[in-house]
């Protein structure tokens, strides 16, 4: 978006919520300029409805592209404080690197109570990885939008910044515990035992039917829960962002893409964002320790 184009708040919260997506609109279709294509094409999507038209034949190339960078910087980081560990006085890198392995461990104790070396690294991966998706809600609103349009000239490009406002990315994630979830508890009761969870509890073999309806909703609702949970708050503090530049345009005077040049999202994103901070740990706590539960009730031959 330039910073000359006059666009209304609706066009605004509508360029900010849709990602770049690049995928194949099939043979025959029309595309925002009128161009009838030939052939399945793949390219980069011009509106919602060209989202819409690749189907399941797409990528959101932004939530792919900023997560990936995240989850590499997270190693990079932490493989460089750990090929640094020093056994006198510790660095400030360290100290904190040290902190967040000593909090992990004592929510996967606390939490967890067979024995699986690989808990512990899941749930520290998952914590940080997270987080750090998260916190990228409290950069402005417009600044890397507007970054990533310089660069391709292409001033409307769509580009969203917060991986965890794709529901793609969070339904990623949480399908990812669920498998481990069923792989685990199969393997630990077999598969007869994990059957028999799903249609003997809670009522016995005479209640069959309703054991399975529960047990399936239960188990079902395990990844959904853990995806739109960490969706939903995301998504309605990136809102609350957009809200918040538009409203500080219109103080200010100017169209919604001149906000940040004066300062005004920064100031009134302020205050919300302090607070901000509280969800984007807390979301990020939950998701880790919903997935320590989980993995402890997979272990466990009843629950």
């Amino acid at each position: 978006m330039s910073a000359e184009a006059q666009i209304t708040s609706t066009e605004y919260i509508k360029h900010h919520l849709q990602n770049l997506t690049y995928g194949k609109l099939p043979a025959g279709y029309q595309r925002h300029d009128g161009e009838v294509l030939q052939g399945d094409t793949w390219t980069l999507a011009h509106s919602a409805q060209e989202a819409k038209a690749m189907g399941f034949n797409a990528f959101n190339v932004d939530t792919l592209g900023i997560s990936l960078v995240l989850g590499l910087l997270f190693i990079i980081l932490f493989r460089k404080v750990a090929k640094s560990v020093s056994a006198g006085v510790p660095s400030g890198a360290q100290n904190f690197v040290e902190w967040i392995i000593e909090f992990i461990d004592n929510s996967v104790r606390g939490s967890f109570t067979g024995r699986n070396p690989m808990v512990a690294p899941l749930a520290l991966t998952i914590f940080v990885w997270i987080f750090m998706m998260n916190f990228m809600d409290l950069v402005p609103i417009d600044w890397l939008p507007k970054l990533a349009a310089w660069l391709t000239g292409n001033p409307h490009l769509f580009f969203k910044v917060v991986p965890t406002t794709d529901p793609n990315a969070t339904f990623g994630m949480s399908i990812s515990v669920f498998f481990l979830v069923l792989y685990y508890s199969i393997k630990m009761k077999g598969v007869g035992g994990f059957v028999g969870e799903l249609t003997l509890q809670p009522f016995g073999k005479f209640g069959l039917p309703a054991n399975l309806f529960l047990e399936g909703v239960n188990l079902i609702a395990k990844p959904v829960s853990l995806a739109l949970r960490l969706f939903g708050n995301m998504y309605a503090g990136e809102m609350i962002f957009i809200l918040i530049a538009i409203m500080g345009a219109a103080w200010t005077g100017f169209s919604v893409g001149n906000a940040t040049l004066f300062g005004s999202q920064v100031l009134l994103s302020l205050g919300w964002g302090i607070f901000h901070i509280l969800i984007v740990t807390l979301q990020a706590f939950i998701f880790m320790t919903l997935t320590i539960v989980y993995l402890d009730m997979a272990h466990q031959e009843h629950h």
